[in-house]
Parts: structure tokens; sequence; C-alpha cells
């Protein structure tokens, strides 16, 4: 009798055993519990922890609480300006209410995914590609908003959503790179004329300050040759020296004034003595020596000389060459029987001249 009744425990322990191991749930911190009692919702969502079921009666479905990273597969569409692209993205969401996950969807993942695939697509077609490639900030707001509203009765809330990458055709590429390179181009050009507005305006003022000093000039001439000779690769020739450009300067500055002061002055009529009172054409550098400033070689005073003859066609006469004292020449051209001078030659090959011996006075 005690043996079968310690046999009666024993059994009806391994029942009780066997009905708690199969009635004890275990929910993690992420996680909870929905009851379907005999398919019936149970108004109690199961909070992390240990917790008791019935066998056989109820059945507990786990619902993960976690933020869900959710690639979106590449979707290919057209733009609105006719650009055929593909473009994927990736979704951020989790679930709020487990009930309403398990109830209102069969699989909200799927769900989700789904959803996310078409959205993206109408957002391709209702964008253009300069949206899609520089202004994602705002068609990620505009696929958020548009998961977001049919989600919420499933339970599950997005958090955000991403355009991952664009993908374009290689010709379209090459548009781009072709455009981006002239507009490049066109940026460098401006900067550029504006770099020589610029400069044109500091050299117009460095011009204005030169002109006040011309030494600034050559000093600039100056630098620029060192700046040159500084590299040793170069040769640097200068054909033209400086002191030539500033004596021309010089020149071009003293002409017109000379012009100007030697234009009232009249020209010497031939024959007529100069400054120095010599006859003219001799200058007083090749008169003989002794011979006083204003008077001649044969020994007579200018001022006491005959006016010259001049006859009809500008020229003098032989009698307009005679001096007081002297003969003239006859008409068979031989010389006169006295001249005031003579003439000669001395052993060096230099002109001399000597007076005549005069008769001595009786």
């Amino acid at each position: 009798m005690v043996e079968e009744l310690v046999a009666a425990g024993l059994a009806a322990g391994s029942a009780c055993l066997v009905y708690g191991l199969a009635a004890a749930r275990v929910v993690k911190q992420y996680e909870r519990g929905v009851v379907l009692r005999l398919g019936r919702l149970s108004n109690k969502v199961r909070e992390p922890g240990f917790t008791m079921i019935i066998p056989l009666v109820d059945k507990m479905h786990k619902v993960n609480m976690q933020i869900v990273t959710m690639p979106v597969p590449a979707q290919e569409g057209i733009t609105r300006d006719n650009v055929t692209v593909r473009v994927d993205a990736v979704v951020y969401f989790k679930v709020v209410d487990a009930a309403d996950a398990i109830i209102r969807v069969e699989d909200y993942r799927f769900a989700v995914s789904q959803m996310a695939q078409t959205s993206l697509r109408s957002i391709i077609g209702k964008s253009e590609l300069d949206d899609l490639l520089s202004n994602r900030e705002k068609l990620n707001q505009g696929l958020e908003l548009m998961l977001d509203s049919p989600a919420l009765g499933w339970g599950v809330s997005v958090d955000r959503v991403e355009i991952k990458d664009v993908s374009l055709p290689e010709t379209m590429k090459r548009s781009m790179a072709r455009q981006a390179e002239a507009d490049r181009e066109r940026r460098a050009r401006v900067i550029n004329a504006d770099a020589e507005l610029q400069a044109s305006k500091k050299l117009a003022e460095a011009a204005h300050q030169m002109a006040d000093a011309p030494s600034a000039l050559q000093l600039r001439l100056l630098q620029t040759v060192m700046a040159v000779a500084a590299e040793k690769n170069s040769t640097l020739v200068l054909p033209i020296p400086v002191e030539l450009l500033r004596f021309l300067e010089r020149g071009s500055q003293v002409s017109p004034q000379a012009g100007a002061e030697a234009a009232p002055q009249a020209s010497p009529r031939p024959g007529a003595s100069s400054e120095t009172g010599g006859p003219a054409g001799v200058p007083a550098g090749q008169r003989p020596a002794g011979t006083p400033a204003g008077q001649e070689p044969s020994g007579i005073p200018a001022e006491q000389r005959p006016a010259a003859l001049e006859g009809p066609d500008g020229l003098r006469g032989p009698e307009s060459l005679a001096l007081p004292g002297s003969e003239v020449p006859d008409a068979s051209g031989r010389p006169p029987e006295r001249e005031a001078h003579a003439h000669g030659v001395d052993g060096h090959g230099a002109d001399v001249h000597k007076p005549v011996d005069e008769p001595s006075e009786r």
C-alpha cells in the first residue's frame, strides 16, 4: 500500500514537473509576449521576465521591440527629367505595439519591405536627377512620411529612411563630367578676369607713381632682371642698354627746344666775318700765331676793311677782295709786284707766313 502511494506521488510530481516545464516561458528584455488563449487575444501583454501560460490552451508569440535595419533592394526608375536611374535605400523601424504587429499584419517585416520599395519608386518618378543627387534630405523625409502612415496601423513606427546610392548610366556620367568641367572652367575664367581687372587698376596706379619718378621704372626693370637671372636654366639678353634709353629720352626732350631757339637766327652771308673777327670760313683756332682777334693776317684791322662788293649773282668780284695798299692783278693774270705777306712752307711741312721786307727809307 505504501509503495502504491509512493508511486502515485512520484507520478503526480512528474506530471507537475512536466506541466511546469511546458507552461514556463522567459521573455527577454527587448521582447514582449503576446498570448493567444484558445485563439483569442489575451488583454495582457507579457512583460520581460519569467511568465507562465496554460499548456495546450495558450500560445505565446514573442515580438522583438528593437530597431530593425532593413535594406531596400535597388529600384530602377525614370526621373521627372527622363533620366533612368537605380536607387537603393535603407529603412530603420521598430515595433511600438506588439499586439497590433501580430494581429493586424501577417508579417510586418515583409510588409514594411514591400512598402519601402513602392514608396522609393514613387519618389524616383516625382523627383529630378539633381534632387536625387544634391537634395537627399528632403527626399528622405518624403520617404519616411510615405512609410510611416500605413505602418502605424501595423504597430510599427518608421524611425528614418536614407537613400544610400544612386546609379547613373555611363553616358549620363560622361555628360555630367563635361558639365562639371565646363562650370569649373567658367568659374576659373571669371576669377582670372576679376584678377586681371584688379591687377590693371593697381598697374595704372603704379604707372602714375612711376611717371613722377622715372628712376622707379629703371629700378623695376633691374628687379625683373634679377628675378629672371635667379633661374639657372635661362639666359637673359638686353639688346638696348638702359643708358641709351635715357640718352634718347633726354634727346627727345632737348631737340624741340633747340629747334625753336635756332629758327629765328639768320644764317651768315658767304664771305662775312665770324664772331672772332676773322675771315669767313676761317675759325679762330686756325689763324696764324701772333694775330690778334679782330685783325686779319695782313695786319689791317677788320673795321678798316672796305665793304664787300657783290655782283648781281650774289658773288664778289676780285676788286671786292682788294685791301688798302695792295694792287689788283691785271687782265693778264700776273701777280702784283708787292704783297703784304709771303707764303711758304717750313722744313717741317707747316704753313708759315712771313712779311716781305719793306724798302728802307732813305
